[in-house]
């Protein structure tokens, strides 16, 4: 006889909520929760494509409109694709991986970097970034998860290289 399958409960969030990304320094960042996206985006301006050890990397700034800050990231490119916009226009963009918090929970996502000067949120969450994680959406309700805990720790297994920090950059916040 197979042994029931366990799995774990669904939890329920709203169309907003509060998400970290620790790996490039953000915390507790508002974030808009999109199904209708497919790919999350986060409003990156001042890229710059160089070449570290024969890999792509890209640095770029994320203006943080809630904070009046600025954060001065690199990464490594993991792609360029194209994504189609709000008018449903496709652009050319550059894709990250990094860490995505939200509530208590953490997993690596695929983040495209794109101009979002005039959205209301830095950061959209597509339906690829909450697929198969047990999630269900709550387009009544706001902020369910709670505040992202902090994953120090569960960042340093990410495989992704530490990114250059605004201190090394000389960057001031």
């Amino acid at each position: 006889m197979a042994k029931p399958r366990v799995s774990k409960p669904q939890q329920i969030i709203g169309w907003r909520e509060h998400i970290s990304l620790p790996d490039f320094g953000i915390f507790d960042l508002p974030a808009k929760v999109d199904t209708g996206a497919r790919t999350t985006a986060l409003h990156a301006v001042d890229q710059r494509v160089f070449d570290r050890d024969g890999a792509r990397w890209v640095e770029f700034k994320v203006p943080l409109k809630n904070r009046r800050t600025t954060r001065q990231i690199c990464a490594p490119i993991l792609e360029e694709r194209d994504i189609k916009n709000t008018g449903g226009v496709p652009e050319r963009r550059l894709v990250v991986r990094t860490t995505l918090v939200i509530g208590k929970r953490h997993w690596l996502i695929d983040v495209s970097l794109a101009n979002r000067a005039k959205m209301e949120f830095d950061v959209i969450l597509g339906r690829s970034a909450i697929r198969r994680h047990r999630l269900l959406v709550d387009p009544r309700r706001s902020y369910l998860a709670g505040s992202p805990i902090d994953v120090t720790a569960a960042s340093s297994r990410n495989p992704i290289p530490e990114p250059i920090s605004d201190l090394q950059k000389g960057v001031k916040e």
